[in-house]
């Protein structure tokens, strides 16, 4: 189920109560503490008693096991609630599947569809992508408040976009000829996303009280987790995902958001698809789409996503990762070794730095 529209929170206080009245309210950052105290009272007041927990890192294995062997914390409570971003709410569906308790998403900004997905990525402790997980079921409600996600700051919204656009430029690749009817329409969602953003994202970005920003907002966090809904895993992810899961292997990429490497990842899709197919429709959607992501200020080049000291074996770490056995980047419809997708890397910023 989900709610969504100003004062979301408060219409969705009855749903959650159904759902527990002793949940664990999880969160990470410090900004959003207020905010979660704040909800906790809003469910006291609404019968509900809440015990809250704190994660230290990024959806990690060694911090929700520690979550998990907490019993005191645990063991009374019949509900999770996540409040944060996507990484908490992934740590959020992940330790409900564990526990086997109900999970409630509230998305604190658009930056992912993470509040609508039965998937949870993992990272390390230090940050870096490990594996995904596939959850047998998506949250049973997602709290999409626009009071709550119009506070988080202008750079998530445009973060969000970046990622909701790569579902069109992954799924039209990874779906292949597939006849399924629910992939086809999967795909008509995901090129209508792009479309809308296409349309609507500067609107948005200048206006965050405007109808362009309801239509963003929503389109990334929730219209975004519909097209792998619908597709599966013939939706989801290419290069430019395996892209992000290479460059967090590198600590110096640490301060830029999820979309915000995806959104390169995207650039050096493109780039991978004219140089070693030669689709020849994949250099100019490349040069629409840096264009767009300079308007919206998010980064189009390795400096701009802080790799500029960035050394030669670096930059081969994220590709080793990046073309791993089992990456997702293999859904291209062609091979790609390493080295091809450095001179991707590589030229798309040169590219970049020439216009």
């Amino acid at each position: 189920m989900v709610v969504r529209g100003p004062g979301a929170w408060f219409d969705s206080l009855d749903g959650i109560r159904k759902l527990g009245r002793r949940p664990l309210v999880l969160g990470r950052s410090a900004a959003t503490a207020p905010l979660r105290q704040r909800c906790i009272a809003d469910l006291a007041d609404h019968g509900v008693r809440a015990t809250q927990a704190e994660l230290v890192f990024d959806c990690c294995v060694e911090d929700l096991d520690r979550l998990v062997a907490n019993q005191p914390t645990v063991e009374p409570c019949d509900a999770v609630v996540a409040i944060g971003g996507g990484k908490v709410m992934d740590a959020g569906k992940w330790l409900a599947h564990r526990l086997d308790l109900p999970c409630v998403t509230v998305p604190t900004s658009a930056a992912t569809c993470a509040g609508w997905t039965a998937l949870a990525n993992l990272y390390s402790p230090q940050g870096a992508f490990q594996k995904d997980v596939v959850l047998p079921r998506c949250p049973e409600l997602l709290v999409f408040d626009h009071d709550l996600v119009r506070a988080a700051p202008p750079r998530t919204l445009a973060s969000g976009m970046a990622d909701a656009m790569a579902k069109w430029y992954e799924a039209s690749v990874s779906s292949g000829s597939s006849g399924d009817g629910l992939v086809q329409q999967a795909l008509q969602v995901a090129r209508m996303l792009r479309d809308q953003l296409l349309l609507d994202g500067e609107a948005a970005m200048a206006d965050p009280h405007g109808a362009a920003w309801v239509r963003v907002a929503e389109g990334c966090a929730l219209t975004a987790g519909l097209v792998g809904g619908l597709g599966g895993a013939r939706c989801r992810t290419v290069a430019a995902h395996a892209i992000h899961n290479g460059l967090t292997q590198l600590p110096s990429s640490a301060g830029h958001l999820h979309g915000e490497k995806v959104g390169f990842g995207v650039l050096a899709q493109l780039r991978l698809e004219e140089m070693l197919a030669g689709h020849p429709l994949a250099g100019q959607a490349r040069r629409q789409l840096l264009k767009f992501f300079r308007a919206l200020h998010l980064p189009v080049d390795l400096a701009e996503l802080g790799l500029t000291q960035a050394s030669l074996q670096d930059l081969l770490q994220v590709c080793d990762h990046a073309c791993q056995a089992g990456s997702d980047l293999h859904l291209l419809p062609f091979p790609v070794q390493p080295t091809e997708l450095m001179a991707a890397l590589v030229s798309t910023t040169a590219e970049v730095l020439c216009a």
